[in-house]
């Protein structure tokens, strides 16, 4: 009996110090003050399929996104990642100094086929209502500031053109859910640059950056300028978004920096 009493007692002690953290018993009832999300950015896409298609590449392919928004009549959210886990959905990227954005942002993916046969496909209200009130809740949550509510095309103009020149960047704006400028601004600029001349292209490459854009700054006007230029205008001056740097696209520029 003694024998087994000490046998029995050192299957406890084993027992315990090979105890798993995860099987402690934490106490969770005090949470510290200094703290924050680790949400920073907000990544808006659109699928380029349609609403099975983008559920199936989403779910089980080699990419993901946190949320989804079909485009039936009465558009459906779909949850596909955690918000408190790394979804696959920006790949390489950057905005200001940040890269790896899949590290601290919330993907959301919005069914749209993009362009087809040269024509740019609208997003129905019923879906941009949706996604209104998807990001404020996101928003409101993580503290997300409007500067870091961005599309794909932002975060890798050399590769991506989601979520497209017909995405409403202006009306989201005007509900607080992203950065945009004022008219009156830019109106004065363009006369400004009227008077003056454009300014350098290597103006035009520091404001981008300074934007959060990942700009060459070269001076010179080559492909990957373009690309980033042709990014900016899609997301604020989406009628012509051909890269070149005109008056007007100058002076949103300007409008968004100056106070």
């Amino acid at each position: 009996m003694r024998r087994f009493a000490a046998i029995f007692s050192m299957v406890l002690l084993g027992a315990c110090s090979t105890q798993r953290p995860g099987e402690l018993a934490i106490d969770r009832s005090i949470h510290a003050k200094s703290q924050n999300s680790r949400v920073e950015f907000l990544v808006l896409h659109y699928t380029a399929a349609n609403n099975q298609r983008s559920l199936k590449i989403l779910s089980e392919h080699n990419v993901s996104s946190h949320y989804l928004i079909t485009d039936h009549p009465q558009p459906k959210v779909y949850e596909l990642v955690d918000e408190s886990r790394r979804a696959w959905h920006a790949g390489v990227s950057q905005w200001f100094d940040r890269t790896d954005l899949n590290s601290a942002s919330i993907g959301v993916e919005i069914v749209n086929p993009g362009k087809e046969d040269g024509q740019w496909a609208p997003y129905p209200q019923a879906q941009v209502d949706t996604l209104i009130t998807l990001l404020n809740d996101i928003v409101n949550r993580h503290q997300i500031k409007p500067h870091n509510i961005i599309g794909h095309s932002d975060i890798a103009p050399q590769r991506k053109i989601d979520p497209g020149p017909l995405f409403p960047w202006a009306t989201l704006a005007s509900h607080g859910l992203g950065r945009w400028y004022d008219p009156s601004k830019v109106a004065s600029y363009q006369q400004e640059f009227a008077h003056t001349g454009l300014p350098s292209i290597a103006w035009l490459q520091s404001q981008l950056t300074r934007l959060g854009y990942a700009s060459p700054n070269s001076g010179i006007l080559d492909k990957a300028t373009r690309n980033v230029v042709a990014a900016f205008q899609m997301h604020y001056r989406p009628t012509l978004h051909n890269g070149q740097p005109d008056a007007q696209t100058m002076a949103i520029a300007k409008a968004l920096i100056t106070p």
